[in-house]
């Protein structure tokens, strides 16, 4: 019996450490998004991070500098979950200051999450001013006009969905026609959008699963997308491009099984402006 224990925890102690050396294991997917478009094309590069919850995160910002410096990126999204509590948010400042060397030519954006908004009060506030300090545009329900080589485009944040925190209407107010480009933690706002534009849309939430082994029967409480399947990569709802990031941090344990922590990089094609539809809701 003593012998049948002492394997058994040998087992156990093997496939955690396993679990925990997946979330050292970054995967940076590439992804190519309007590639049909021909003419006067120009190409937006855009990294997202996602999740990062940085209480439990498994790449140093030296690290993660070391794989972003070569790349070319002309924006940054990031789509919520840094961290949830107080004592953590100077853990970002360094990963922020590694986006700022990254020389970004329009800009760094930036929503929140569930676990962010477990912060009250001048917590949240405080997780906000320190973005804003380095560079981040926050946006709750908001959106920001950018130009790319005289192309019109609607970077439109719309805020937390699974705290019933988002507002479309507040999002799309005043846009612009021109490539409507929205950024959102959870995935499931997709579902309420059938009336509102967008040509591609950037999320998180899931962490792919985080512990996927056999499924993510774990998610079900987590929204309709994961009874559709749609927990993680690129998917298309009423004919438009979402993607779902897997998170760079774990929550609740710092383990991964069936997953693994993501870095994405986006290549969003943008058409001529001439043959640009508009981008205004159809409400």
């Amino acid at each position: 019996m003593f012998l049948l224990f002492t394997a058994l925890l040998i087992v156990l102690f093997y496939l955690i450490n396993r679990a925990y050396k997946n979330t050292k294991d970054i995967v940076i997917n590439r992804i190519s998004i309007n590639q049909s478009h021909h003419g006067n094309t120009s190409v937006l590069n855009i990294l997202q991070l996602s999740d990062m919850h940085l209480e439990n995160i498994s790449i140093t910002p030296d690290e993660l500098h070391d794989k972003l410096k070569n790349e070319e990126i002309d924006l940054i999204a990031l789509t919520g979950d840094f961290l949830d509590r107080k004592r953590t948010i100077p853990k970002l400042i360094p990963y922020l200051k590694v986006l700022n060397k990254l020389n970004i030519k329009y800009g760094i954006y930036a929503v929140f999450g569930n676990h962010d908004y477990v912060l009250r009060n001048d917590d949240l506030y405080q997780l906000k001013d320190e973005l804003e300090k380095y560079g981040c545009v926050v946006l709750q329900n908001k959106n920001k006009v950018i130009s790319v080589d005289g192309k019109t485009v609607n970077i439109i944040g719309i805020d937390d969905y699974s705290t019933g925190r988002s507002d479309l209407g507040a999002s799309y107010s005043n846009i612009e026609n021109g490539t409507n480009l929205v950024i959102t933690h959870d995935p499931n706002v997709v579902l309420d959008m059938t009336n509102y534009q967008f040509d591609y849309l950037m999320a998180g939430h899931f962490h792919g699963g985080q512990i996927c082994y056999p499924k993510a029967y774990h998610l079900v409480k987590m929204g309709k997308l994961i009874k559709m399947n749609m927990i993680k990569g690129m998917h298309i709802q009423d004919g438009k491009p979402f993607y779902i990031n897997e998170g760079l941090g774990q929550t609740g344990v710092n383990i991964r099984i069936g997953s693994r922590p993501e870095i994405t990089l986006h290549q969003l094609s943008l058409p001529p402006a001439a043959n640009h539809e508009s981008s205004l809701p159809a409400i």
